[in-house]
């Protein structure tokens, strides 16, 4: 054997544990995801001062369709709604105050929704409210949700993150986000919280004591991932965060091939951005016993689904064409250790035929993800929103929660 096949046999054996790494972890809270949960905390005693932050970027129709929806969420306690005008036009500002809904405006150099937030925390009256309420500007509440945010905060959390669900169903790449939505919730929320363990933060459907969102925002910077940051900056305080299974939020998903490359393009550089900002922290962390924290470095090493299906596919045609490095029964069980963690973290109501069809565009998906990987520097320089259009709940995604 040569020195060259020698060296990538080695470089292919690394290869095959990082690669089973990933699937041990999915397989594992893929697993978990499926103990008993939680108790959900009841509500009850005085409501908790809720106030609902809509961070809206050049979005002037969604924001005209989601800011009300959001005011008219039934609620027992006090529950303002915020929209954070940045770019909007100002006839959209104004019909939004005609309609009683609180708006203030920024202007930035360089837009994040992270600044967007602070700005709001600070120009917002000190004391009015006891909680905060992230929504991305096309999110929608379902009925019940500042309800069960409520009697979480009575139970003690200061940081919760609601479920976030598929608004749309409208398209095989929506399905596709909708399935991905699902599989996060199942692994990263749901079967972390069955082991005690925090869930993960999303970037909308969830909620802060007010004041202590105040402070994380403080030195937020110009990030595009603020959720991330959030994230290990709760966890760094050992604080933990609750997964409310039945506390919906509605979600856009993502319509085409370009927007899904736009957004995993935005979502590989932060997460390459925290991994690298945060791996010597987290060794730091282990040491004092910070198993959550520690966890959330573990997240920020793992591949995107998609693109640990495709490695996998690749390196079996490999191996079966040049006999080196691990075989192919190897690269063959970890693929199917993916495809049983995946299936076993999809609800069942998303076994379909809509599913199945969807599936068939995994390939499409990879080549915007391969295009993603090849644009993450453009992402750190600019920012890279995910576009929206005004549509309703769609019938199916909803009945789909039942």
């Amino acid at each position: 054997m040569s020195i060259v096949t020698s060296l990538i046999s080695i470089l292919l054996q690394l290869v095959g544990a990082y690669l089973l790494l990933n699937v041990l972890y999915l397989l594992f809270f893929a697993l978990a995801g499926h103990r008993s949960s939680p108790a959900v905390p009841s509500s009850g005693g005085s409501k908790r001062r809720m106030c609902v932050l809509l961070p809206a970027y050049r979005a002037d129709t969604i924001i005209a369709e989601t800011a009300p929806a959001a005011r008219r969420h039934a609620y027992a306690g006090v529950a303002d709604v915020c929209v954070i005008a940045d770019g909007l036009q100002p006839a959209t500002v104004q019909t939004l105050r005609a309609q009683q809904i609180n708006v203030v405006e920024v202007f930035f150099e360089k837009s994040t929704k992270g600044k967007a937030l602070f700005s709001a925390l600070t120009e917002l009256p000190a004391g009015a409210y006891d909680v905060a309420v992230i929504l991305d500007v096309d999110n929608v509440m379902a009925p019940g949700f500042l309800t069960q945010v409520d009697a979480a905060f009575a139970a003690g959390y200061r940081v919760v993150q609601g479920h976030r669900t598929a608004k749309n169903l409208d398209s095989p790449f929506a399905v596709l986000d909708a399935c991905n939505e699902e599989i996060n919730n199942h692994i990263f929320r749901r079967g972390h919280a069955n082991l005690g363990m925090s869930s993960s933060l999303i970037g909308s459907g969830m909620a802060f004591d007010y004041e202590y969102l105040k402070q994380l925002l403080q030195d937020i910077g110009d990030t595009p991932g603020e959720d991330k940051e959030l994230d290990f900056s709760v966890l760094r305080d050992k604080k933990k965060i609750a997964y409310l299974p039945s506390a919906y939020v509605y979600d856009e998903k993502i319509p085409n091939a370009k927007v899904f490359a736009t957004q995993r393009t935005r979502w590989l550089a932060t997460q390459q951005e925290f991994l690298v900002k945060y791996f010597g922290e987290g060794l730091r962390q282990l040491r004092q016993g910070n198993i959550d924290f520690v966890d959330k470095i573990l997240q920020s090493m793992l591949l995107p689904r998609v693109l640990l299906l495709g490695i996998l596919g690749f390196l079996i045609m490999l191996s079966l064409l040049w006999r080196v490095g691990p075989s192919p029964d190897f690269w063959l069980m970890l693929l199917l250790g993916t495809a049983l963690a995946l299936l076993l973290a999809l609800p069942k109501r998303l076994y379909t035929r809509q599913v199945g069809r969807a599936v068939l565009h995994l390939p499409v998906a990879l080549s915007a993800m391969v295009l993603a990987l090849l644009q993450i520097r453009k992402a750190k320089t600019s920012f890279m929103p995910t576009p929206h259009v005004a549509r309703q709940v769609d019938s199916a995604a909803s009945s789909s929660l039942k």
